[in-house]
């Protein structure tokens, strides 16, 4: 008896121990979510925040606009609807000259198909493969025959009608790449 007692008052013990160390963690989460809040308000008064009006997702010809606009040491050049040889050669011209390649392409997010930008960080054409930073939060490495299946978006498996007329009325294009330029 004595020893079951003993055994109990030990596991209770570490039971206690583990509530406590459960506590702590969560209260030091509290804690720093907490602090993460401030009054932000301010900010909206702040002069600097009007240059620019409002931060957007842009596409096509706007996306090349916005690159053009915020790196003012490069030019940035779109190309739409070219030929896969010729997107693979300007990807690697790019990279060759030490600079990643903004693409538009179709992209898995959550497990739906989406239209999607992202760089090409490496492009190995002797051994099939690409590496692509997803802004998503993952980079990909693809074969060649995969990537150019992507940004032709015939991987985007039953695309919504709204995406076939907006690639039919040049709202999108298929196989863009964007050309980056030192000035």
């Amino acid at each position: 008896m004595k020893k079951l007692r003993i055994t109990l008052i030990i596991i209770g013990s570490i039971i206690g121990a583990l509530i406590l160390v459960i506590s702590i963690a969560f209260i030091v989460l509290a804690a720093r979510t907490n602090s993460l809040h401030d009054d932000y308000k301010n900010i909206l008064k702040d002069e600097k925040y009007n240059e620019y009006k409002s931060v957007v997702t842009s596409t096509g010809d706007s996306f090349q606009n916005e690159m053009n606009k915020w790196f003012t040491n490069y030019d940035t050049k779109i190309h739409k609807w070219v030929k896969d040889s010729e997107l693979l050669d300007i990807i690697y011209n790019n990279l060759k000259n030490g600079i990643p390649t903004p693409i538009e392409w179709a992209a898995l997010y959550e497990n739906e198909w989406t239209l999607h930008y992202s760089l090409i960080t490496g492009i190995d054409i002797k051994n099939n493969n690409i590496r692509i930073a997803n802004p998503y939060g993952y980079y990909e490495e693809l074969k060649i025959e995969e990537f150019l299946e992507r940004t032709s978006f015939d991987a985007f498996k039953d695309m919504p009608l709204f995406y076939n007329f907006a690639f039919a009325f040049g709202i999108f294009e298929k196989n863009t790449v964007f050309e980056v330029d030192r000035k």
